[in-house]
């Protein structure tokens, strides 16, 4: 399932370099839209490239494996690389975005949180009516 893999909840991404050991250089990088770039699920099934949507980040599908696109043709969503998954995900804070997630497998939108740990780590989160949340820590894709 997509929302278990969190092809469904995540956003704001990175693009930075490798990590520093300088932490207020890696915030200068954060202000700067360093969260943006390619980021991969747990299992790596999937890949989202995330990129600015005007004033907001947006989360769209790259690469997906057999199974995913399997998963999310069942749910109706075919194709799955080029769907957006991440929508209108806008600051809350120096490290945090909110927005909406696309889950293909169950054709739905549910409330998501992109908290960012470090500059090559994410954490996710979607919730479908405030009740049901599942979270997810999602990688950088090293370019």
């Amino acid at each position: 399932m997509i929302l278990v893999s969190l092809a469904a909840t995540g956003a704001a991404l990175a693009q930075s370099p490798a990590r520093s050991a300088d932490p207020a250089a890696a915030v200068a990088r954060l202000a700067d839209g360093a969260y943006l770039g390619t980021w991969k699920n747990p299992s790596g099934s999937v890949h989202i490239r995330a990129a600015r949507c005007g004033e907001q980040v947006c989360g769209t599908v790259v690469h997906a494996n057999d199974k995913a696109r399997a998963d999310a043709r069942r749910g109706g969503t075919d194709p799955l690389i080029g769907t957006q998954l991440f929508e209108e995900f806008a600051a809350r804070g120096p490290r945090q975005w909110r927005g909406r997630v696309f889950v293909p497998d169950m054709n739905r939108r549910v409330t998501g949180t992109a908290t960012l740990i470090d500059e090559n780590t994410i954490r996710v989160e979607g919730c479908a009516a405030r009740v049901v949340c599942r979270n997810q820590v999602w990688t950088r894709v090293p370019t």
